[in-house]
């Protein structure tokens, strides 16, 4: 199995930043995208940004220009750097994992989530 360990949330006041990171271990074949969603009070959990094995991000429209996603291969961490925070970027933030088994069956697993505050 694999698990993750996020760290790097708090309180931030508006305009701020704040960088997440998201490490996977466990045994694998490979992990394939890393991702990081949020799920805000009373509403869905949505994908803010995700990143390929191959390095191709996406990114929600709310965050594009704010947020950089990357990660670091060689320690199955990704990282969620977040710029320019706003209060409606309040959030439980959560990583997730796509990876496929020492069998190439795939599967995903989620972090327990890291809690965003922006607020003055």
């Amino acid at each position: 199995q694999v698990q993750l360990v996020e760290s790097g949330g708090g309180l931030v006041q508006p305009g701020g930043s704040l960088t997440l990171s998201c490490a996977a271990s466990g045994r694998f074949f490979s992990i394939d995208t890393l991702g990081w969603y949020r799920q805000a009070p009373g509403k869905e959990r949505e994908l803010v940004a995700g990143v390929t094995s191959e390095g191709r991000t996406n990114y929600a429209d709310s965050v594009k220009g704010r947020f950089i996603v990357f990660r670091d291969s060689a320690k199955n961490t990704v990282y969620l750097q977040m710029n320019s925070l706003r209060p409606e970027d309040t959030a439980v933030y959560y990583c997730n994992c796509k990876f496929k088994y020492l069998n190439l069956v795939s599967n995903e697993v989620w972090g327990q989530g890291t809690p965003v505050t922006v607020s003055s």
